[in-house]
């Protein structure tokens, strides 16, 4: 059903979607779903360029729900990092919500983690950044390929020991941010592609200082994570981890 032209709540979040070609494989019927049960949360789904009909079927959800969702549409494909810092941006200057955060479009982590996570911020006032964690654990539905497990294991490793956190998952696509320190960190463009997060997570540590940044920064084991396939990651891009992780560190810790 259409979204009344009654009065709407200012949303608790913002959640940015990040679309590049997604039109075959975007779940449109359980977005709606949940944007129709869960009337405080905005949503802006960003078209990265895409070449297929993503623009299309965006709009499409989005005229359901004209005071609660819109489309930012990207002159051309930036990349991810570049399609969440833009979506963010225009989020913080559309809504006047106190938390703004990014979720990956094909919901590879469910959207009923969202409360979760608001009822874990609520339950950690000093928390200012939550990342979702795919930690295997008991009562947990993780669902990943063996390599990127495993791959994502070493990189974890790594990426802890440049950022000197002891953070056990800085890729999964789906975080919350409190407003004010999204404008900060997501000012100015990055310079990394695939692991924009860890460069985020940097900015932070380089405004706050670690000390701080141990504090606001906190990580939620997720209930459930299923690799949906089509990533745009793949095996070879591990290659360039190396090197963005010693750029990262040239920049912000030296």
């Amino acid at each position: 059903m259409p979204e009344s032209n009654a009065p709407t709540m200012l949303p608790r979040a913002v959640i940015v979607v990040p679309c590049y070609n997604e039109a075959a494989r975007l779940p449109v019927k359980e977005i709606e779903a949940f944007i129709d049960e869960h009337p405080e949360y905005a949503w802006c789904f960003v078209d990265d360029g895409s070449t297929d009909a993503t623009r299309e079927v965006l709009e499409a959800l989005c005229a359901t729900f004209p005071k609660r969702a819109r489309v930012f549409v990207m002159p051309q494909n930036g990349g991810k990092a570049e399609a969440v810092r833009a979506g963010i941006l225009d989020a913080l200057d559309t809504w006047q919500a106190p938390w703004v955060g990014y979720w990956d479009a094909d919901l590879a982590t469910p959207l009923g983690e969202i409360p979760r996570f608001e009822r874990y911020l609520e339950a950690h006032p000093a928390l200012r950044l939550l990342c979702g964690s795919r930690w295997l654990h008991m009562g947990a539905r993780i669902e990943r390929h063996f390599w990127r497990h495993y791959l994502g294991r070493i990189f974890a490793t790594l990426a802890s020991t440049v950022l000197g956190l002891p953070i056990y998952d800085t890729q999964c696509g789906a975080k919350l941010i409190e407003a004010e320190l999204a404008r900060e960190i997501f000012g100015e463009p990055f310079h990394t592609h695939w692991i924009f997060d860890v460069e985020m997570l940097a900015r932070v540590i380089q405004r706050l200082g670690r000390a701080e940044a141990r504090e606001v920064i906190g990580e939620i084991p997720l209930e459930a994570w299923i690799d949906r396939g089509g990533s745009k990651v793949r095996p070879h891009h591990s290659f360039r981890v190396p090197i963005d992780l010693w750029r990262i560190h040239r920049r912000y810790f030296t």
